[in-house]
């Protein structure tokens, strides 16, 4: 972005947009596995498929996947973190997919993703890890194990010595498969004591790792800890020089952004991060955060450190996660929040007509982002498919075909009961018609009687979107969305337990879109292994609705989610054959 100058009054300096310093143009560095020919690139590895996706109700499809993977690609994401194929079939074939696919396409500056997977140490995830990833063009392991000493005597029940050796033999194995480049991390460095931490990463380095990754799993570590930990780990390991140093920071103390930019400057080029900062517990260290800190201050306080992000992606990307993960982003999160750019106090607002570098030190434009009022557009039923997509198209979305035609039809049916469609009303009929699983069932109708009077009764129409067949259920429940639900578990004859139930109002007034989120699990088995843990845990889908009547804003909600938990049976329980959704249903027990 070009630096924004205003005239300077009388002795006042001209004030300069915080980009001011960052102009120039940078070439991506070609991808060597060990080393980076730039000291100042710094790689950015996204691990929303993989760590993203374990936080709960983050459960995605395959091809929720897929595509989040080919957005990665084009926001120019170095190495894509693709899953953790032992974890479970699904898991497996996903990565499979995401590696023949995007692992193999190039973009226009000529640049292909490095696919990765995770891999604890032992000989069958590796197995399980290269026989998926090993189609892509730049294919690479991830193993790990724990090296602090709290995590092998409560968890792994090992000595360092035996730790040492399994680090050592696993990294040899998974190079003697053909992968030329492995990565290993420590878990908990950010708690392992560090002639230890020396010890295993010398000797990993030896058996041919070629990235080192330096984990504060628990999120632990103060900035000035991690910085330290990290210049430490390159003073003092034997062989450092011989590969890339990486970061991977969580945020159970609110630091993993911090923690990470510590870790770059302290000498880290390569940093993991996930979409939104989505990940377990408190999440990871956000990739628009980092990124954005880099490109904002790269120059003046990071010694001159950049990424080859395409940052006018950043806001599509966090919107797509967001909405095939059901996890909504925070309205105060930093970069892309509802309220990264809003500037509601007088004197800011105030400073802001005068000169934006008062209290904006990037410009939304920068990720992607164009607040339709300013172009002075109002879209209300009279207007055509062509407004509709102007409008979409400042707000990040790249609707054509089918897609554009589904959002008009619904965006027309709202605006004839609205006189005027806000940008939060348009963003809510996109998720509910474009981000949403595999259709297995789709509503029909909906009707509902409740009040004091009486039980409260819910008549539901779904239909078998493969066979075309109607189906019709009535039942009572303890209010009209309760109702609902049990009307439509009688359609599905799916065993379901509904975990969450969330509804908020898009915009103000009496007229404004609902917009729904629930979280289900199956009462049969859904599972996966934890790839921290190594235990089954049972997973869980979340789906989304909106709508400007709140039952039928639940109920679309609730048959997403059902769409996409099906969805995944259907895949993990037969991933090489087409599978039929519809059967798969009949056969769970009711």
């Amino acid at each position: 972005m070009a630096a924004i100058f205003m005239k300077p009054a009388s002795s006042l300096s001209a004030p300069t947009s915080a980009y001011s310093s960052t102009t120039r143009k940078h070439t991506r560095p070609d991808y060597i596995p060990n080393k980076i020919s730039d000291p100042n690139y710094v790689r950015v590895l996204d691990t929303t498929l993989r760590d993203g996706e374990q936080a709960p109700g983050a459960a995605m499809t395959s091809e929720e996947k897929l595509d989040v993977a080919r957005q990665l690609a084009k926001l120019g994401v170095d190495i894509i973190e693709a899953g953790f194929p032992a974890s479970s079939k699904d898991d497996a074939e996903t990565v499979k997919l995401i590696a023949k696919e995007v692992g193999n396409t190039v973009d226009s500056d000529g640049h292909v993703p490095v696919i990765c997977v995770v891999a604890r140490c032992n000989k069958n995830d590796i197995d399980i890890a290269w026989d998926a990833v090993k189609y892509a063009k730049n294919p690479r392991i991830g193993t790990f194990i724990a090296t602090s000493d709290i995590h092998l005597k409560y968890k792994l029940n090992k000595s360092r010595d035996q730790v040492c050796a399994i680090a050592r033999e696993m990294v040899a194995y998974a190079r003697s498969l053909g992968c030329q480049d492995v990565a290993f991390t420590p878990e908990d460095a950010g708690r392992s004591d560090k002639e230890f931490l020396y010890q295993v990463l010398g000797e990993v380095i030896k058996s041919g790792a070629t990235t080192i990754n330096v984990a504060d799993t628990v999120g632990y570590n103060l900035p000035s800890e991690f910085a330290k930990l990290t210049s430490d780990i390159k003073s003092n390991t034997p062989g450092i020089e011989n590969v890339v140093i990486s970061t991977h920071c969580h945020n159970d103390l609110g630091l993993a952004t911090a923690n990470t930019l510590a870790g770059a400057n302290a000498g880290a080029r390569q940093v993991e991060v996930t979409i939104n900062g989505i990940g377990e517990r408190a999440g990871n260290a956000s990739l628009e955060e980092v990124v954005m800190a880099i490109k904002c201050r790269g120059n003046d306080q990071l010694a001159g450190l950049y990424t080859g992000i395409k940052t006018q992606h950043i806001v599509m990307t966090s919107k797509k996660v967001a909405e095939y993960t059901g996890m909504s982003v925070q309205s105060n999160k930093a970069i892309v929040g509802a309220n990264a750019f809003a500037h509601e106090s007088g004197i800011h607002q105030d400073g802001m007509l005068k000169f934006k570098g008062t209290y904006q030190i990037i410009s939304p434009e920068d990720i992607g982002l164009s607040r339709s009022n300013e172009s002075g557009i109002v879209l209300g039923r009279l207007s055509g498919k062509h407004a509709l997509k102007s409008r979409l198209l400042e707000l990040g979305y790249e609707l054509d075909g089918k897609a554009l035609d589904d959002v008009f039809l619904r965006f027309k049916a709202v605006a004839a009961k609205k006189k005027n469609l806000s940008d939060g009303d348009i963003e809510a009929l996109v998720s509910d018609e474009v981000f949403q699983p595999q259709v297995i069932w789709s509503v029909g109708h909906v009707q509902v009687t409740c009040g004091t009077l009486g039980l409260s009764t819910a008549t539901v129409k779904l239909i078998g979107v493969v066979d075309g067949v109607e189906h019709v259920a009535c039942s009572v429940g303890t209010g009209p969305v309760d109702a609902a639900y049990k009307a439509i578990n009688l359609i599905t004859k799916v065993p379901v337990a509904l975990l969450e139930y969330s509804m908020s109002s898009v915009t103000e007034g009496i007229d404004a879109i609902a917009s729904t989120r629930v979280v289900i699990h199956g009462e049969d088995v859904h599972s996966s292994s934890d790839a921290i843990t190594g235990k089954t845990v049972r997973r869980t889908f979340s789906g989304t609705g909106a709508g400007m009547d709140i039952v039928v804003s639940s109920v679309r909600a609730y048959v997403n989610a059902l769409n996409k938990m099906i969805a995944f049976k259907s895949v993990s329980a037969a991933p090489k054959v087409s599978p039929d959704p519809l059967n798969a249903h009949k056969k769970a027990k009711p």
